[in-house]
């Protein structure tokens, strides 16, 4: 399914996005160096057996870039004109590699742009969970959509 307009929105609306993810420990390595994340956390398998995670956590960076990547297919694919920002993005639990990660979005808040007559303002909350059903990451992202027509 492609992205919806903003006129065929509805708040509460809510979607279980089909791609599940496995993240791999290539995906942490390159998104961390690529982003000059030098965390030991994430790169140093000694140092994060000696954490209190006891193996590498996955950069939460990646996590959070993933959940957002996994939904666009559903909400903005060929409808966005732009995001306009994420708030209050969390990660409450920590994502490892081999973790299977799949998304959720609900529809939160709906408005009028008020200097884009042919666009309007969708507000997602997005929720990432892992194979053992916890939240790895939430966050809201308010994106300008395209009308329909």
């Amino acid at each position: 399914m492609a992205g919806k307009f903003f006129d065929e929105w509805v708040v509460g609306e809510r979607i279980a996005h089909e791609i599940r993810r496995t993240v791999t420990e290539t995906d942490n390595l390159l998104f961390s160096t690529m982003t000059h994340n030098p965390q030991p956390l994430h790169l140093d398998v000694e140092a994060a057996k000696a954490s209190g995670f006891g193996q590498i956590l996955v950069n939460s960076t990646f996590t959070f870039s993933l959940l957002v990547g996994l939904s666009v297919g559903d909400t903005t694919l060929g409808t966005l004109v732009a995001n306009l920002g994420f708030n209050n993005v969390v990660t409450p639990n920590p994502v490892f590699i081999g973790d299977t990660l799949r998304a959720y979005t609900e529809v939160k808040e709906l408005r009028e742009s008020k200097s884009r007559p042919d666009a309007g303002i969708v507000t997602f909350t997005h929720e990432m969970w892992n194979q053992r059903d916890e939240v790895v990451c939430r966050c809201e992202r308010s994106a300008l959509l395209k009308r329909k027509g």
